[in-house]
């Protein structure tokens, strides 16, 4: 008797699942796999075909139930693939498209989003940060929902895959296997990464900790790319790892200006898995072009904090590569100032209304989502949303009182007052001098800039 009402619910659950119809608010990207077989693997791709009802979005749709176009599909991601029955997925065409108003390419990703909470804002808001930031290239995204073999599967986003292009990574590609010495000096898209992986090169970080740097582009390296690969890691990090804080020869290696800018998005989203993880950096041909971080990707792990802190300080993924030593130099610090004012006091207050314009796009699709996906869907978008302004807010004021304050804040000091020395991204320091802040200890609660 248990077996069967177990079986009865099981069944009853996947009828109410496959009932669920796209809300019809978004483009629905129609997909039908090669005699309907099932997406199994994130390594190999199978035959399939799709279109794209754009409706009243205002993009051109493509295709239709009758004209589908080739495409090849598998899964994607690691955690988001094995935990979660709403998969993400990769996609590549025969031919370069452009699929709802994005640049012209044969590589596109369907991000699923299944643990994000807060009404997809976590990855919205920080590709949001990063436009708002200048980076070089942000990916472009269009929330959709997806039918796949008849079944709807929810609320996803169209999504650009990180890879060199003139619409993407915007530098000279590099040829697999090349040996010529001016061309090995750029066309390099590494990821900072944290699992084994075949296409890998690894280093002992200055802190004793490996570091494993998977290539992208190049795909397959001669002995020649190889040796210029590792002497590039290894003296960017004897360079980080440098005594003399006020030395400048990591900016021989890497660009100021883009890594501030990297550095500050993750910062506002508090993406603790940054520069563990997912963390692109790419260099262009030529002896003196630098390392340039980005673009940005996963934000999975953003602002799930219950205290204020910068993201690489007790963060639960380790080790982070670098930031930590970065944040030591006082060039650095000057530069994620300079950088952090123009953005809070210019580009940080337009956010509230790109959220909320952004929430009444998705909310009925959010909707039907969370019908299909009970289990981690997203039922009150709009609630959601608000929640996650609040953490926003709270995050960018405390920053900004990091990154700009001065004076003194109510302090009373006696000789039995314990203090404790910082500099200005709070890392502890033993000899204070102009320019560090004094963290007082106890319920008197406060700190002094000098």
């Amino acid at each position: 008797m248990r077996k069967t009402l177990l079986l009865f619910c099981a069944i009853v659950a996947t009828l109410v699942a496959n009932a669920v119809e796209p809300s019809g608010t978004l483009p629905v990207v129609y997909i039908t796999t090669q005699n309907k077989a099932e997406i199994t693997s994130t390594e190999n791709y199978i035959n399939a075909t799709f279109y794209i009802d754009a409706k009243s979005s205002g993009y051109a749709s493509l295709g239709s139930a009758t004209s589908q176009t080739a495409m090849k599909i598998r899964g994607r991601g690691q955690s988001s693939w094995n935990n979660y029955d709403k998969k993400p997925y990769r996609f590549k065409l025969t031919i370069g498209t452009q699929l709802l108003g994005m640049s012209k390419s044969k590589n596109f990703a369907l991000m699923a989003y299944a643990d994000d909470t807060h009404a997809f804002l976590r990855a919205t808001t920080g590709y949001k940060v990063s436009q708002l930031m200048n980076l070089a290239y942000t990916p472009d995204r269009r929330p959709v929902e997806l039918v796949l073999n008849g079944d709807y599967k929810g609320l996803y986003f169209l999504t650009e895959t990180v890879r060199i292009d003139k619409d993407r990574v915007p530098i000279v590609k590099q040829d697999d296997n090349a040996t010529d010495a001016s061309i090995i000096s750029g066309g390099w898209l590494l990821e900072i990464d944290n699992a084994e992986a075949t296409e890998q090169v690894t280093i002992t970080e200055g802190n004793g900790s490996l570091a494993r740097f998977t290539y992208k582009d190049p795909e397959a390296l001669s002995a020649s790319q190889t040796n210029y690969l590792m002497g590039q890691l290894k003296g960017m990090d004897n360079a980080i790892y440098s005594s003399d804080k006020n030395s400048t020869t990591w900016q021989d290696y890497i660009d100021i200006d883009t890594l501030a800018r990297y550095y500050i998005v993750q910062e506002v989203l508090d993406n603790t898995e940054a520069f563990y993880g997912s963390t692109y950096l790419y260099k262009d041909r030529g002896t003196t072009s630098n390392w340039n971080f980005g673009p940005v990707w996963d934000f999975g792990n953003a602002l799930r904090r219950s205290e204020q802190k910068f993201f690489y300080q007790d963060s639960p993924f380790a080790p982070q590569i670098w930031i930590g030593e970065i944040a030591k130099f006082p060039a650095f610090q000057a530069k994620v100032k300079e950088l952090w004012t123009n953005f809070y006091n210019n580009q940080y207050p337009t956010i509230s209304t790109y959220i909320d314009n952004f929430i009444a796009s998705i909310k009925s699709a959010a909707s039907c989502d969370a019908q299909r996906w009970p289990s981690y869907g997203t039922s009150d978008a709009v609630t959601d949303a608000s929640a996650w302004k609040t953490l926003l807010d709270a995050r960018t004021k405390w920053l900004n009182e990091q990154w700009t304050g001065t004076g003194i804040e109510a302090i009373e000091l006696n000789e039995n007052t314990p203090i404790e020395y910082y500099n200005l991204q709070g890392i502890k320091i033993s000899n204070p001098s102009n320019g560090i802040f004094i963290k007082v200890q106890g319920n008197k609660a406060t700190k002094i800039h000098l």
